[in-house]
């Protein structure tokens, strides 16, 4: 692949269309799949030997699971314990598919507007029904705070619901711009390997090593700010103004 934004291309695997609508299971759905299969077999493995006192590979799936549950507790409080699913959903699919999109030849579903972008509109969804099942009508209350003279309401409701709506757009375009700058910039600079030779080459591919660790941190970093971006979010929900 000579264009560095070759790799981002969505290409059917299987193709299928039901009712004029293209759903063909692509090399995006592909990896979405390893992805779950992924995490199922790491915490399988893990915890087939459950103790009172936990080994080395059952402090791994625990951990994670205290630290969703400690980043919820922060966020949230203790109410949103019970959506405790769904962050910790979010939180592994969003971290895999960035981990997993490390490896060579393999595709970075969450570089793409697509792939976040529905997942950030199912958050975004999940609040909505969470706000309204709480606050019934005084939901609505989120797009004119209370204690806001009524005269202003022609100019707050638009703000207060643009800022709404931008929130799905903020958790997406954070995510996918950072994915796609680390891929380009390795792409880019392991371009350079081959056509420097054998001695030459070990220079772009120590810039390469270099900015895989990074990467990783990245991948992992970012899982974080989007779970707690979906924790704030979803306290905002649970919470009135």
């Amino acid at each position: 692949m000579s264009n560095p934004m070759e790799q981002f291309s969505v290409k059917p695997l299987i193709p299928l269309e039901i009712g004029g609508y293209n759903v063909s299971f692509t090399n995006s759905s592909l990896f979405m799949v390893l992805s779950v299969i992924c995490v199922t077999t790491l915490f399988g493995l893990c915890l087939r030997r459950r103790s009172i006192v936990p080994t080395k590979a059952q402090c791994i799936p625990e951990g994670i699971y205290a630290f969703i549950s400690n980043l919820i507790k922060e966020n949230v409080g203790t109410e949103g314990l019970k959506y405790f699913s769904l962050i910790f959903t979010i939180f592994l699919f969003v971290a895999f598919g960035n981990l997993l999109g490390l490896l060579p030849y393999a595709f970075t579903y969450t570089s793409h507007l697509a792939a976040v972008g529905g997942l950030s509109l199912i958050a975004l969804a999940f609040n909505i029904c969470i706000g309204i099942k709480k606050k019934k009508l005084g939901w609505l209350r989120t797009f004119f705070p209370k204690g806001i003279p009524f005269a202003l309401a022609p100019l707050i409701i638009p703000i207060e619901t643009i800022s709404f709506l931008s929130k799905p757009f903020s958790l997406t375009v954070r995510l996918v711009a950072n994915m796609t700058v680390g891929h380009i910039m390795l792409k880019i600079i392991g371009g350079f390997v081959v056509p420097l030779g054998i001695i030459g080459g070990i220079i772009p591919l120590s810039f390469d090593g270099c900015i895989i660790v990074f990467e990783i941190f990245i991948a992992l970093l970012q899982a974080f700010i989007y779970t707690v971006l979906s924790c704030i979010y979803l306290s905002d929900a649970l919470h009135s103004h």
